[in-house]
């Protein structure tokens, strides 16, 4: 049943937070639903994440591959980036399961793309978003700037578009999947920027884990009403530290969505009994510089002591951003320190300023002195040199001299492996946070 979405059909669903789904309760339950669908002789866009997400996209992609069979008139693939970079012919193999070079003997009259996001062409201009209105869905936070739609054009000249996804606690929006997965995964700039920066001004710290309508997403909500194609939510609940299932749904992208996040705020949050001094995130090797490992960050801010320090563990990350050197020019800064001085920033991309704050946390900015203040220390440990490190406003220090096993012995210290995937809190924190 929707609470959030009154008038739209619910999701079929399976599964709960405290279930693990067998792999045939996984396949009957894609069949029955996909089986059910009226794909005959139409055009279906499956929108899928890039590796930057944890989830069983090969196994749940040969479970649709199977439920279609041969009804469609034509099925693409299209990998959700957003700016990410484009995916290899090895990685996208990987993510799909089958040999490289060898899709269409896995996937016969199927194709696949990377979101080709540099290219204009790629996009389809659906209209503007007046400024006013976008003043109404950000409860006022921005009331200037008329916001122009542009997605991938595979989404708009298809007949069903189909997302394979999984729902975690996000960072700008509250809760990721859905209608997120066009807005920012398929998008151009204006809807990127503009909502990155609304999420930033709200801050990392109360946004995420949102389990209700944000005001970002209402933004990416009110772009997607834009797509002429049906649009669909495969959704997925991963088990943590696993490939396994605990829950998944079908349905619109916005009740589905609205299933997998309820379960979300249950399954990927993990409560310690104390906010710490220090705070170490074990960065995995899925993430390859910092605008993906920044995960790291924003999932353990809440369980960092005021005046605490957070330390980025990932000695394989030696870039800041691949596709974001933007980030190199303005550094690391919170909230306060680009609010403050608006008129310098306001023509860099917004995206990375919010990216920017993301990383940073909560602090401030007095604009008579040009003190910026941290609530945090975050200190990289990284192959990123010493000399980049502090030009972006962050502390160095040396992955070498990093012993976590000492570390994790010590009471003030939290080591967290695999630091991206769980949102963490404190006990004191439960039913308090997001505001």
């Amino acid at each position: 049943m929707t609470t959030l979405y009154p008038g739209v059909a619910p999701a079929a669903t399976v599964g709960g937070p405290e279930t693990t789904l067998t792999d045939e309760e996984i396949r009957r339950f894609v069949v029955d639903s996909l089986s059910a669908l009226d794909v005959d002789g139409k055009r279906v866009t499956i929108v899928v994440p890039d590796g930057t997400r944890h989830a069983p996209v090969a196994m749940m992609a040969h479970h649709i591959r199977d439920a279609l069979g041969t009804r469609p008139r034509n099925v693409r693939v299209v990998i959700a980036l957003g700016t990410h970079d484009y995916m290899s012919e090895p990685a996208i193999a990987a993510l799909m399961g089958y040999e490289p070079g060898h899709f269409a003997d896995e996937y016969p009259g199927w194709e696949i793309h990377n979101h080709d996001w540099r290219r204009d062409e790629t996009f389809a201009n659906l209209g503007t978003i007046g400024a006013a209105r976008i003043g109404e869905l950000t409860a006022g936070r921005l009331t200037d700037r008329d916001m122009t739609v542009l997605v991938n054009r595979m989404v708009v000249d298809t007949d069903i578009s189909l997302v394979l996804g999984p729902v975690l606690p996000h960072e700008v929006v509250g809760i990721s999947g859905g209608n997120k997965y066009f807005f920012p995964g398929l998008s151009g700039h204006d809807v990127i920027d503009m909502s990155h920066w609304v999420g930033a001004l709200i801050t990392s710290y109360e946004m995420i884990g949102s389990v209700g309508i944000t005001p970002v997403r209402q933004m990416i909500d009110a772009a997607a009403e834009l797509i002429p194609s049906t649009k669909l939510l495969l959704g997925m609940i991963v088990k943590p530290g696993s490939d396994a299932l605990q829950f998944l749904s079908f349905g619109d992208t916005r009740t589905s969505w609205e299933a997998c996040a309820e379960v979300s705020s249950q399954v990927h949050v993990a409560y310690v009994p104390k906010a710490y001094k220090r705070v170490v995130s074990v960065i995995p090797t899925m993430y390859e510089d910092m605008w993906t490992g920044a995960k790291g960050f924003y999932k353990m801010e809440p369980v960092v002591a005021d005046g605490g320090e957070l330390i980025i563990y990932a000695p394989h990350i030696t870039q800041v951003s691949v596709m974001h050197p933007g980030i190199e020019e303005i550094g690391y800064h919170n909230r306060q320190y680009f609010v403050g001085q608006w008129e310098r920033f306001k023509g860099h991309p917004w995206g990375e300023l919010a990216h920017s704050t993301h990383l940073r946390g909560l602090g401030d900015y007095d604009p008579v002195t040009g003190a910026e203040t941290n609530r945090v220390t975050v200190t990289l440990a990284t192959g990123i040199p010493r000399d980049v490190v502090e030009r972006i406003n962050l502390t160095y220090l040396d992955p070498a001299e990093v012993d976590l096993a000492a570390l994790a012995a010590d009471p003030d210290t939290l080591v967290v492996p695999n630091a991206g995937e769980l949102l963490h809190r404190t006990e004191a924190q439960r039913l308090r946070l997001p505001a």
